[in-house]
């Protein structure tokens, strides 16, 4: 397994030719000047169901899993994205080792066998990802719980076998039951799971609410409807319903944050609210269909970020993806972030060209308001479909960039790094010694470079436990005459700059 560890193989390249041929030895700088990072969300959703994008297909032995996924993630850090979504429960299954639900079998073939040799792909993602600068958000599908029960397959640990009273045929699929109390007790013992036990940057439930409709079907749930209104309950029932998902968002947002406020909280909803809002857009009334107020939701502050699925063109008048992302950034009354999600899948030669998604991220970037994006699905970016990802990294993510930041997560920045330099490391190159205070929650360095035309954003160092390592710098004859490092925490904080001057 060829698992490159960042902070080992892309210091060459990272600072090639920070240390000057013939100069002499670098010194502390408190001048006025600051650098800054461009600041953007750039992520790609990685899909497990159905091995759309990994793994390959299920059965693969334990190494070849992890190699497909070390490459993933090798690409995102190359392509100078900074976060990868990992579906790691795409119904009542799990891609890591859980107390409430059975192994996957998109993963090993077989509902409920565990990978062998063993290992926990959720924690394994997460350790790689931040070894590489990237960030790794947990992507659950809440009430989905099988999608094709005619297939048959489902093991014991299912939660169809374990609390079948929650469970409901619709179609070919097994949904729990969005107005059964214990259905939100369930799903919050997942998410707590995951939050617990896995070192996460944020946690995230897409746009399966009540699901899309099939065959004319209404939803199963007139047990639970007779009873309220047996009750005296007086509520319509798409509003009941409603009030049900809006209870579990509240309940997810509130739960998450006093486990780890630092794990943001994302939901990636259907793009259209609600036809003619704003006016002249049409498609499918999510609050009518789906039973989700994803409005309601961001105007109550109840998620860090919101990802609408804008799959549209931005020729589509009809469905306007600049109307609706504005729209969207207009109903951000608690200054949330705002990240569209894009549909890189439908690049092909009969559907979009590469421009078209390079549009909607200049679009995205002149909309005030929103502060990234994200790609749907990683499988073209990594097969490079169209030269995708080739154009990609000269025209829209020629530098890094840090994830914007979150200040109602907190606000306090860390401490300013120490950094030492010291010549003599060979073939006339330096060692850059990097430490911030054992303790504080730095899970960053940023390093920059001053050259001829001013500050450049060069590369981030995932920090280490004990918030200390030492990167090598080769000579060169490049102009470069000052570095500059800051801590970046885990909610995107940024420390002052240490800035050292070349003499």
């Amino acid at each position: 397994m060829n698992s490159r560890p960042a902070t080992l193989t892309f210091v060459a390249v990272l600072l090639f030719g920070l240390a000057c041929a013939g100069t002499g030895p670098l010194h502390a700088q408190r001048g006025t000047e600051e650098p800054q990072a461009p600041r953007e969300f750039r992520a790609a959703w990685v899909t497990t169901l159905m091995n759309l994008d990994w793994p390959s297909r299920p059965g693969l032995s334990s190494a070849e899993q992890q190699r497909e996924l070390i490459a993933i993630l090798d690409h995102a850090a190359e392509l100078n994205l900074n976060a990868v979504i990992l579906q790691v429960r795409s119904m009542g299954e799990a891609f890591y080792d859980s107390r409430h639900a059975p192994w996957s079998h998109f993963l090993t073939g077989e509902m409920g066998r565990g990978p062998n040799p063993a290992w926990d792909p959720l924690e394994f993602a997460v350790r790689e990802a931040h070894r590489r600068g990237l960030e790794l958000h947990a992507w659950l599908n809440p009430y989905r719980v099988h999608n094709n029960v005619e297939a048959g397959g489902i093991g014991p640990g299912h939660i169809s076998r374990t609390q079948p009273g929650i469970v409901r045929r619709y179609a070919n699929l097994l949904w729990l039951d969005p107005t059964a109390e214990a259905t939100r007790d369930h799903i919050m013992d997942v998410v707590l799971e995951v939050v617990r036990n896995y070192d996460i940057d944020g946690i995230q439930f897409d746009d399966y609410f009540y699901p899309w409709p099939r065959d004319g079907l209404d939803f199963p749930d007139d047990e639970n409807w007779r009873a309220y209104r047996q009750r005296g309950g007086r509520m319509e029932r798409g509003d009941w319903r409603r009030r049900h998902v809006d209870e579990l968002i509240q309940r997810f947002y509130r739960e998450v944050k006093q486990e780890d406020p630092a794990v943001k909280v994302g939901i990636s909803p259907f793009g259209i609210w609600r036809p003619e809002h704003p006016e002249g857009i049409a498609g499918t009334d999510q609050y009518d269909v789906l039973y989700a107020d994803p409005k309601k939701w961001l105007n109550q502050g109840w998620l860090d970020y919101l990802a609408p699925q804008l799959y549209w063109s931005t020729e589509q008048e009809r469905q306007s993806y600049a109307r609706l992302l504005a729209w969207w950034v207009s109903e951000n009354t608690r200054n949330r972030h705002i990240w569209p999600g894009l549909a890189t899948w439908k690049i092909t030669a009969s559907d979009w060209p590469v421009n078209e998604i390079l549009k909607q991220i200049d679009l995205a970037r002149r909309q005030r308001g929103a502060t990234g994006h994200i790609h749907f699905r990683y499988a073209w970016l990594l097969n490079n479909r169209n030269n995708i990802s080739t154009i990609l990294k000269e025209r829209a993510y020629p530098t890094p960039a840090l994830v914007p930041a979150s200040p109602w997560l907190g606000s306090a920045p860390p401490s300013r790094p120490e950094v030492a330099l010291r010549e003599g490391a060979g073939e006339g190159g330096h060692s850059l010694q990097i430490r911030s205070p054992e303790g504080e929650n730095v899970r960053l360095w940023a390093l920059y470079t001053r050259e001829r035309d001013g500050w450049h954003f060069r590369q981030v160092l995932p920090a280490n436990p004990r918030n200390q390592g030492t990167i090598r710098i080769p000579a060169s004859r490049e102009r470069i005459t000052r570095i500059a490092v800051s801590a970046v925490d885990r909610v995107g904080n940024e420390s002052e700059k240490a800035v050292y001057r070349l003499r």
